[in-house]
């Protein structure tokens, strides 16, 4: 009977052992083993990756409103060129006019004096000093021509100077115009770049954290293993779940352009017609329709940027990307109301 009563109690403390080692199993299994953690840090990196994709498009997509905003820089730019050429060209003939009015009147001068030198101009003294009537009248109409020449002359280079400092005037307008146009442009272009920056030093520490997470789920990788074994050995089984969701899709913009059009699914693999690999948010159009490099949210699918084409894409259509072939096909091909921002 003692031997008896001495085995019982033996036999409840190896089963509670085992109980404590299960429940210690268990308890680590939701929280703290190297299992869980690993699964964590790959739903992290998973999550880091739609990030690090997202924010790729957006960086596509600033690379294409940059090359335009450049081109709009060098435009104005050439303007302003051009603008200083048709100045430069009216300040030179401003000053040939200047020149040709001092002359007209120098030679307005030297015709009158030598008029006065050589004889009298007064039209009576003419008509009284004239041998014949036919002399006294071309005498007149001489004197008449010669003033009326010297007058028009006079006349035309003073509209030409009026018109010269006029157009100087408008030219200046001109100028401060494209100057504030060219300011703004240059603004808009720098806060391209800064945007651009700020996008492309976010991506790196995306992919480096995704780097480093992915260094961590090794390591935990092998203490699990570790630790499975280990649990085997103790006689106890781990198992592990987990649950995920998806958060709801997001309303459209509020602002932006709406077209609707006909949308269809896809799912290649590899890079897009611009270069860059495939991924959610990919979508095909037909660059004349749409501009390559437009954001857009689609109705069911989500944000998206124009970053490939397609031979079958033209017009008002679309072709959306899926990561599995099932899902293109249950996308299918409907027509949807987009809106482009």
């Amino acid at each position: 009977m003692r031997a008896s009563c001495e085995s019982r109690p033996a036999r409840l403390t190896f089963a509670g052992l085992a109980v404590v080692l299960s429940l210690l199993a268990s308890g680590g299994a939701r929280a703290d083993d190297p299992a869980s953690q690993a699964d964590a840090l790959r739903a992290r990196n998973t999550g880091l990756a739609a990030k690090s994709h997202d924010v790729l498009l957006r960086l596509y997509s600033l690379q294409t409103r940059l090359a335009q905003s450049q081109r709009r820089v060098e435009a104005l730019e050439e303007q302003g060129v051009q603008l200083e050429r048709e100045e430069e060209s009216a300040r030179l003939q401003l000053a040939v006019a200047r020149d040709n009015m001092a002359s007209a009147h120098s030679q307005l001068g030297q015709r009158l004096r030598q008029l006065y030198i050589e004889g009298d101009v007064d039209p009576l003294a003419v008509l009284l000093g004239a041998e014949s009537l036919d002399e006294a009248l071309s005498a007149l109409d001489g004197l008449n021509r010669l003033a009326e020449q010297d007058q028009a002359i006079i006349e035309q280079l003073a509209k030409a100077r009026s018109d010269l400092r006029l157009a100087l005037a408008r030219l200046a307008e001109r100028r401060a115009q494209l100057r504030a146009a060219l300011d703004q442009a240059e603004a808009a272009h720098a806060y391209l770049l800064r945007v651009q920056a700020q996008q492309t030093s976010y991506l790196t520490s995306l992919r480096r954290q995704q780097n480093l997470n992915r260094t961590q789920i090794s390591r935990l990788s092998a203490q699990a293993a570790a630790s499975e074994q280990q649990t085997e050995d103790l006689g106890s089984d781990s198992t592990g779940g987990g649950g995920g969701g998806s958060a709801p899709p997001p309303p459209p913009p509020p602002n932006g352009s709406k077209v609707t059009v006909a949308s269809t699914g896809y799912c290649l693999r590899g890079t897009t017609a611009t270069g860059i690999p495939v991924g959610w948010g990919v979508v095909a159009v037909d660059p004349a329709f749409i501009p390559l490099g437009t954001r857009m949210f689609v109705p069911g699918y989500g944000e998206g940027v124009a970053a490939d084409t397609g031979s079958a894409v033209r017009g008002a259509m679309i072709d959306v990307w899926f990561p599995k072939c099932a899902q293109a096909q249950r996308w299918g091909l409907h027509t949807v109301t987009i809106t482009l921002h």
